[in-house]
């Protein structure tokens, strides 16, 4: 691939996506690609101020559709924000949902689409068993995500993460029908980015692709997948964190979120099992959370993927091309970025261990990794990286 702005491409994997840059005036046909005419615009109110949004509902206006947003989204979504997107939804006799944003804007709005057109609760479609199939799949309403960061990659994704405040829990909401119809995947969007925002964004991508990667079971399309986003996150974060212009970095760490999120359908591992508690409890950022825990886990699990590893280290030109340069270069990436290197400087406090372990053991992605888990070791975990040693 050219290492220049001006490249474009039409996927068809994993669903419809409109890459490159400037292709967000392409939004009103994507809505019409769906039949969306009355969209509802899912994001976070950070983003609902910025010109980009406006910009999004002048054109959709001019192009004769009827939009409206709703930006009652919080930084970790919970399930209140996904009711009042759905009371919004109706209210407005929408017939589809435009998802914009980063990861949580994204999630809400797929959530959103999904509740639109169900009478069970949001947690009933939890991903346990087979709980998705008590989905009435003609209530799901379509979906056009549009991503502002390169992280999650939930923009070709088929399920939410969302945070059900009773429990304090981060709970993920499945069904293959929340894949969105439509993806415009505009690199320029993601330009304003703050340098810290780009980082933990960024590391969530490769955390994404590292995890999938190692994930025990024969999936060679999503190894494949997972090995080039890492190479391409190696060559191209540090560039955007550096230079948030470059559009080139923008671009292909963009690709590469989409890449983590197609590759995990193998699997995710510790790394999320540990961040998404610490994330419910302390409302803490995603990608940062998961960079924190990324050494701790490697270090872990190094019985299971020292080769593996060394072939990742291999494939993404290290000048040590092992399992040990490999950890040095994420240890090194983590302090070029000013990522904390405990998980104390997130919050996390020792009284909480227990409650902390047991909710991470009851985690799905905790299935996924390479070396079985339990609340004990969990424990060990969260007690290494609350003391910095890896």
């Amino acid at each position: 691939m050219s290492d220049t702005p001006s490249f474009i491409g039409n996927w068809n994997y994993p669903t419809k996506v409109r890459f490159g840059a400037g292709r967000i005036k392409e939004l009103p046909r994507a809505c019409e690609a769906l039949g969306i005419e009355r969209p509802l615009i899912v994001t976070d109110p950070g983003l609902a101020k910025l010109p980009m949004i406006a910009a999004a509902v002048d054109s959709l206006k001019k192009a004769g559709l009827a939009p409206a947003v709703f930006s009652a989204v919080q930084g970790n979504p919970v399930g209140r924000n996904v009711d009042d997107g759905v009371v919004a939804y109706r209210h407005g006799n929408h017939d589809g949902v435009i998802a914009f944003g980063g990861g949580s804007a994204l999630d809400a709005g797929k959530a959103v689409a999904l509740m639109a057109g169900q009478t069970r609760p949001l947690w009933d479609f939890e991903d346990v068993g087979d709980n998705w199939k008590r989905v009435n799949e003609k209530g799901i309403a379509p979906v056009v995500s549009v991503p502002t960061t390169s992280g999650t990659g939930s923009e070709v994704g088929r399920a939410s993460v969302i945070v059900d405040e009773a429990t304090h829990t981060k709970k993920i909401i499945f069904h293959p029908g929340m894949m969105p119809g439509q993806v415009v995947a505009d690199p320029e969007l993601t330009v304003g980015l703050p340098a810290h925002i780009t980082a933990a964004t960024g590391m969530d991508a490769f955390a994404h692709c590292l995890e999938a990667f190692c994930a025990p079971g024969f999936h060679p399309l999503a190894d494949g997948i997972a090995l080039e986003g890492m190479r391409l996150v190696r060559e191209y974060l540090p560039r955007a964190v550096r230079d948030g212009s470059d559009l080139a970095a923008r671009a292909h760490m963009m690709a590469a979120a989409a890449m983590g999120a197609t590759a995990f359908q193998k699997g995710l591992g510790a790394i999320h099992s540990l961040s998404h508690p610490v994330g419910a409890v302390y409302n803490s950022h995603h990608g940062l959370t998961n960079a924190v825990f990324m050494p701790y886990v490697l270090a872990f699990n190094r019985p299971a993927i020292a080769e593996r590893i060394a072939a990742v280290a291999r494939y993404i030109d290290l000048p040590k091309p092992t399992f040990d340069g490999f950890l040095e270069w994420v240890l090194e990436l983590r302090r070029e970025f000013k990522i904390p290197h405990t998980c104390r400087e997130l919050g996390v406090e020792e009284s909480r261990l227990d409650e902390l372990s047991v909710m991470a053991a009851n985690d799905p992605t905790a299935g996924g990794n390479p070396i079985s888990l339990d609340a004990a070791k969990l424990k060990g975990l969260f007690q290494a990286a609350l003391a910095g040693k890896v």
